[in-house]
């Protein structure tokens, strides 16, 4: 765990990812994890009723399918949250570098139970 006066180098990090859709944590503050993590292709459909997903786009290109709701694309430098409880999907194209800051002990599929239900580590 990242302690407040370790700096943690994201670039870093993101090379210890090795699989696509398996969010490493890389540090914790108030509760919250942020999450390194690389993606390509389609995530499922999920939600997080406990909390809002923040989505920051480190390299690449991700849209966010959501239900009822225009999806929104983004690019290395964007960021966005989803709101608790919206049906959401990520999907990239090409594999895509992303941080995502969630409640500590969020799964990253929410409630649905798939192959892509990645377990609490951390990097």
């Amino acid at each position: 765990m990242a302690r407040p006066d370790m700096p943690v180098n994201v670039a870093e990090k993101l090379s210890k990812v090795t699989e696509y859709w398996s969010p490493k944590t890389i540090l914790e503050a108030n509760g919250y994890e942020m999450k390194a993590v690389k993606v390509k292709g389609e995530f499922v459909w999920h939600d997080h009723p406990e909390g809002d997903e923040l989505f920051i786009v480190v390299k690449g290109e991700l849209t966010i399918d959501l239900r009822d709701r225009q999806s929104v694309t983004l690019d290395a430098g964007d960021m966005f949250v989803v709101p608790r409880g919206v049906q959401h999907r990520p999907v990239a194209p090409e594999e895509c570098e992303v941080l995502i800051m969630d409640a500590a002990g969020v799964v990253n599929t929410g409630g649905v139970a798939s192959e892509l239900t990645a377990q609490d580590e951390w990097i």
